[in-house]
């Protein structure tokens, strides 16, 4: 079995391989990186990974960065978790790399836009509210096609929950706390409904949660908004 630690941050996308992680069973260990003071800038942390990011999931001690490839490898190393369908082939497994990459590099950063404006621009909130509301408009036609995949099937790949759907999970909570407006895509709400029930999701946010708690005792916390 091997020695599993994930470097994670309360609200970023390491809750994805958290959640996957949860679901697998397998003994891990986080590690809170203090984004609100850059801790992910530092010497130290840019020692394990360079990016400066999160999440990175550390291997016996070998550090390995970027959601696609970390979500990639724990279906590899653990196939009877099921984070993905038994791919037929070849091609249908890298379908499947697909769809992570398009949660990964399409529609996260829209996710940014929407979330983190001041990434993009430092000035007064208006300008702040000039990026939010058109990463919003953009992110509309992705969550429309999203919700039409939704609308006669419970999970992305069908009858069957995927990883996939963990990845939906964080950025639908991510967008709708800071106002992305949720009534025009039922389908995606019911799929969250049902996703919050999964007992890997609640021990994954129960793991952020303790570390919400943290970083308010240490007077690091940062709320979304």
């Amino acid at each position: 079995m091997p020695e599993l630690k994930l470097f994670v941050s309360p609200g970023s996308c390491a809750r994805v391989p958290t959640i996957a992680l949860e679901e697998v069973g397998v003994p891990f260990d986080t590690e809170l990186v203090r984004t609100a003071i850059n801790q992910q800038k530092s010497p130290e942390y840019l020692k394990v990974n360079p990016k400066g990011k999160v999440p990175v999931l550390v291997v016996d001690g070998v550090p390995m960065s970027e959601n696609v490839a970390i979500l990639s490898w724990i279906n590899r190393t653990f196939p009877d978790a099921n984070l993905l369908p038994k791919a037929a082939d070849d091609f249908e497994a890298c379908q499947q790399i697909g769809d992570l990459a398009f949660f990964s590099g399409t529609v996260h950063p829209f996710v940014t836009r929407i979330a983190m404006p001041m990434k993009f621009i430092s000035d007064v909130d208006l300008s702040f509210d000039i990026v939010r509301s058109k990463g919003k408009e953009d992110m509309q036609p992705v969550m429309a096609m999203i919700n039409d995949r939704l609308a006669n099937q419970p999970w992305w790949y069908g009858d069957d929950w995927s990883v996939v759907d963990g990845y939906l999970f964080w950025v639908w909570w991510r967008i709708t706390g800071v106002g992305f407006d949720p009534a025009p895509f039922p389908h995606i709400q019911d799929h969250i409904s049902r996703i919050q029930e999964r007992p890997s999701v609640q021990r994954a946010m129960a793991r952020e949660a303790a570390n919400v708690e943290i970083l308010k005792a240490e007077g690091n916390y940062r709320a979304p908004k």
